[in-house]
């Protein structure tokens, strides 16, 4: 296996929009990316006492790298608290970032200040997780969606009334509804008022900030079908971000797991799925509920304590929980990121592939356990 570069790996397979829907990547070719993003770190200082004094740091995000192609859907996904809600603030800058690159369309945009940072609100937009109080309870559903296109002089009056009307048909609303006030739609209606949103200026990359979570489940597939749509008819980049596998597995192409301000895992949705490397992965597919009892998979219950985000380990982040630690390599390196296979990579220090290839019990073991399964 060879050191890799997170954000710049390569991908493969490729339709017209660059991306392969059945999940391989964003291009044969050297695509340049809609968001690249390098290092990036946010840490929250921690005061105490009558002058504030910093006593501590708060690394919600510590390093993190990742790119999306054009008309393409990554997968961020983690438990709670893992920082990957902060990943896609930073990225928007609605949070300053501690440190780090954020290219878009190969602009640095944490070099901008906010005059010249404005232009490229336009090329990003996001849609919140509560459609709830993410709605100005005194603003009309059309005053809500057109609110962008009146600050960025893109139309006024009956212009951006007509363009507003649009909007509402191309996300499933009538246009009889642009006077209604949030509080006469039902949650799944307001979050497609949150999808009108965010594509009303023509944006190439959506960060979704888990834009289904507070749905019900007949209501998300709609949202999720309806996200998908218009991806194929916009050309749309998404940074999806999500604690439900299910939901992750169905929309993304390609699939980053976080784990206390870091990504350890990062591969195509079929792979990851299919054949996980990092034994986080291997814990949080664990837990998906699955009908079927023939493919069901064993229950792996994580021992040892969640680290503080105050006081993270030394080494592996996920040394303290680890089934597989070995040494004290685990709790002293900080792993590198390796390639397991073409485009899959994980940041462990024996990731599955290799463990396999040296020790023939542990497939043996492997083998026996799914037959008894």
């Amino acid at each position: 296996m060879t050191d890799v570069d997170l954000a710049g790996a390569d991908k493969a397979g490729v339709d017209k929009t660059g991306v392969d829907k059945a999940g391989a990547g964003a291009g044969t070719g050297k695509v340049k990316p809609v968001l690249k993003v390098s290092g990036l770190k946010k840490h929250f200082p921690v005061k105490k006492g009558l002058l504030s004094r910093t006593v501590g740091q708060v690394y919600a995000v510590d390093g993190v790298s990742f790119e999306i192609g054009p008309g393409e859907t990554l997968g961020l996904v983690g438990e709670s608290g893992c920082g990957k809600s902060t990943v896609g603030r930073t990225v928007l800058r609605l949070i300053e970032p501690t440190a780090g690159e954020i290219e878009v369309d190969g602009v640095d945009i944490t070099t901008l200040n906010k005059q010249q940072l404005r232009d490229y609100r336009r090329e990003m937009q996001i849609i919140f997780q509560d459609p709830f109080s993410s709605l100005n309870p005194r603003m009309t559903a059309g005053e809500i969606v057109g609110e962008s296109l009146m600050v960025h002089n893109i139309a006024q009056g009956a212009e951006r009334q007509e363009m507003v009307a649009e909007l509402f048909e191309r996300v499933g609303l009538r246009a009889g509804q642009l006077t209604s006030l949030p509080h006469q739609f039902s949650g799944g209606q307001r979050q497609r008022i949150g999808i009108a949103r965010a594509i009303a200026l023509n944006p190439k990359l959506i960060v979704g900030g888990e834009p289904v979570s507070a749905l019900d489940v007949s209501i998300q597939a709609q949202v999720i079908n309806l996200m998908m749509d218009l991806q194929n008819d916009l050309g749309l980049s998404y940074l999806f971000i999500a604690h439900d596998l299910a939901v992750v597995e169905h929309i993304s192409h390609r699939v980053a797991v976080m784990y206390l301000g870091r990504i350890v895992e990062y591969a195509d949705k079929k792979s990851l799925f299919t054949n996980p490397q990092h034994p986080y992965t291997e814990a949080l597919l664990s837990a998906v509920p699955i009908a079927d009892t023939s493919i069901r998979k064993k229950r792996i219950i994580l021992e040892g304590n969640l680290p503080s985000v105050m006081s993270p380990p030394k080494g592996c982040p996920f040394n303290t929980r680890c089934p597989r630690k070995i040494g004290d390599i685990c709790e002293t390196e900080v792993p590198p990121f390796a390639e397991a296979s073409p485009g899959h990579i994980v940041m462990c220090h024996i990731p599955m592939a290799e463990l396999r290839a040296v020790d023939p019990v542990i497939v043996q073991v492997d083998k026996d356990k799914s037959a008894a399964e």
